[in-house]
C-alpha cells in the first residue's frame, strides 16, 4: 500500500500521509454508527469531560472504565455556568472511546483488514496490537485543543513500537484545527510517562526538551479519507476548533507485540478480552 518514498518519509519525518486510503462509503458507514452511540448515550450516566490539561487531577473512574468498553465524553466548553448543555448532545461530544474496535462491528470493520495490515508491516510492526480507538469530533465553535504530545506517553514499550493510525473523516484544515507536527521531531527523546496504579495515575516527566512551536512544526490539512501514520515519539498537537465546521477524524493506537508492553500503560488486556491486530 505504501511506496518506496511514503516509507521513507516515514523514517525520516516521523509521519506520512496515504491519501484516498478510506472510500467515502466507509466513512458515511462510521459516521452513522457514531451517531447512533452518540443518540443512544445517556448524558445522566456521566458528565465525564475529555482534556490533556492537568491529567493527574481530572482523571476520573468513567475514563479509566473507557479503556475496555465504548465510551462518550464531552467537550471542556459544553456545558454553562449553571452545569447545563449549551447546544445540542449530538454537537458537544468531544469523542468516543475507546474500545469500539473491538466491541462494534462497523468499528471493528473499519479498523482492520489486509491494507491496513500491510502497512502496519511496512512501517516495522511485526506483531501489530491495537489498544485503543477514538472518534473524534472536533465540534464545530467548541472543538478542544489537545495540547503537544507524544502517544508513546501513554502507550509505552521497550523498545517504543506504538504506531498511530489517524483517519480523515472530513477534510482537516487550519481553520477547523487540523493536525500540527514537528517533522523529526520521532528523534527526540520521550518527554512524560503516563502511569496508572490500579484507580491512580501520575505523570512522570522524563525530559526537559520544550515542545515544539510555530517556527518548527508543519500543519497535516489532509482532505477526508485520508490515512496519516505517525511514529510514537512524534511530537503533535491541534489547535482548537473555532470555526463554523467539525473535523471529525478516527485514530487506532497501535504497538507492535514483539516488544514489552509496560504493566503501567493505563489500558491493560486479560485473557478474557486479549488485544488483537489487523486481520
Amino acid at each position: 500500500m505504501l511506496n518506496a518514498e511514503q516509507i521513507a518519509q516515514f523514517h525520516q519525518d516521523g509521519y506520512v500521509v496515504v491519501p484516498d486510503f478510506k472510500s467515502a462509503a466507509e466513512i458515511a458507514a462510521l459516521r452513522e454508527r457514531a451517531g447512533a452511540i452518540v443518540d443512544a448515550f445517556d448524558p445522566s450516566e456521566s458528565v465525564s469531560i475529555f482534556t490533556t490539561k492537568e491529567q493527574e487531577r481530572k482523571i476520573d473512574h468513567y475514563f479509566l472504565n473507557s479503556a475496555n468498553n465504548i465510551s462518550c465524553f464531552f467537550e471542556e466548553e459544553a456545558f454553562d455556568s449553571d452545569g447545563q448543555l449549551r447546544q445540542a448532545k449530538a454537537l458537544s461530544i468531544n469523542k468516543i472511546g475507546h474500545a469500539m474496535h473491538d466491541l462494534d462491528p462497523v468499528f471493528s470493520a473499519f479498523s482492520r483488514g489486509q491494507a491496513l495490515a500491510t502497512v502496519a508491516q511496512q512501517l516495522g510492526l511485526q506483531q501489530p496490537q491495537i489498544w485503543q480507538s477514538m472518534y473524534i469530533f472536533k465540534q464545530p465553535g467548541i472543538g478542544g485543543e489537545v495540547r503537544w504530545h507524544q502517544d508513546a506517553t501513554y502507550f509505552d514499550t521497550d523498545p517504543v513500537s506504538v504506531t498511530t493510525f489517524w483517519f480523515a473523516l472530513e477534510d482537516a484544515t487550519l481553520e477547523n484545527g487540523c493536525l500540527w507536527a514537528e517533522p523529526g521531531g520521532h528523534r527526540s527523546p520521550m518527554r512524560e510517562r503516563f502511569v496508572r496504579e490500579g484507580d491512580q495515575v501520575r505523570v512522570e516527566k522524563l525530559s526537559d526538551l520544550p515542545w515544539p512551536d510555530d517556527s518548527t512544526a508543519v500543519p497535516l490539512e489532509v482532505k477526508a479519507g485520508s490515512l496519516v501514520c505517525f511514529h510514537g515519539l512524534l511530537p503533535h498537537y491541534s489547535a482548537p476548533n473555532r470555526s463554523p465546521v467539525s473535523r471529525h477524524a478516527y485514530t487506532l493506537h497501535v504497538t507492535d507485540g514483539k516488544t514489552q508492553y509496560s504493566a503501567g500503560n493505563w489500558i491493560q488486556r486479560g485473557p478474557d478480552f486479549p488485544v488483537r491486530g489487523f486481520v
